[in-house]
């Protein structure tokens, strides 16, 4: 069920877009979580223990659901090449068989589903500027993780904008790629076994 359409307001990118393009992201040291975001470069601090665990599990419930259905589903760090002017790194990322040959060294395009695990540090951009680019993009799903709340926003693609989705008795089934589905109470229990 879709309930709420998202992505308005301050949160989204500047109307400017900066001067750096992926050729200088490709030509940056290497920095793990260094990402270019609407032609701005964005370094992200390391994980924590709990965003990895978060990441871990949900790549394999996604990996589980790619392999039965000929899709893949990765996990970060691997850059994604959405625009000339932004390149990402999502925490997973999932690929139906569709679209799985946009997968080589990198991701080129976008991706049916991303995740991304919440942090202090990265959650303004994740609800903002990730949020109006993965819309922007053609990705059809983005789920927020909020691993302290245990909380997951599924977000559906809708017309160049996403909507909210609910889990239906604490289980989700997408709506845009109808192989996946998982009960979220047996994963928020796993990540507390794991902590």
């Amino acid at each position: 069920m879709i309930v709420d359409a998202l992505i308005e307001g301050a949160l989204g990118p500047s109307s400017t877009l900066g001067s750096l393009r992926q050729t200088d992201y490709l030509d940056w040291p290497e920095k793990p979580g260094l990402e270019l975001i609407y032609g701005r470069m964005y370094v992200s601090p390391s994980p924590t223990r709990l965003h990895q665990i978060v990441v871990l599990l949900l790549w394999r419930i996604l990996d589980r659901i790619a392999q039965q259905h000929g899709g893949q589903a990765l996990a970060a760090p691997l850059d994604v090449t959405l625009a000339d002017h932004s390149v990402v790194q999502p925490d997973v990322l999932y690929l139906s068989a569709e679209r799985r040959d946009r997968a080589g060294e990198r991701v080129e395009g976008a991706p049916d589903l991303v995740v991304e695990v919440l942090s202090p540090a990265t959650v303004q951009r994740d609800r903002g500027e990730k949020l109006q680019l993965y819309a922007a993009s053609g990705i059809r799903e983005y789920w927020l993780v909020d691993a302290e709340a245990q909380q997951v926003e599924f977000l559906i693609a809708h017309e160049g904008r996403f909507q909210v989705a609910l889990p239906v008795d604490g289980f989700y089934r997408s709506e845009a790629l109808p192989e996946i589905g998982w009960t979220l109470v047996d994963f928020w229990d796993e990540v507390a076994r794991r902590i």
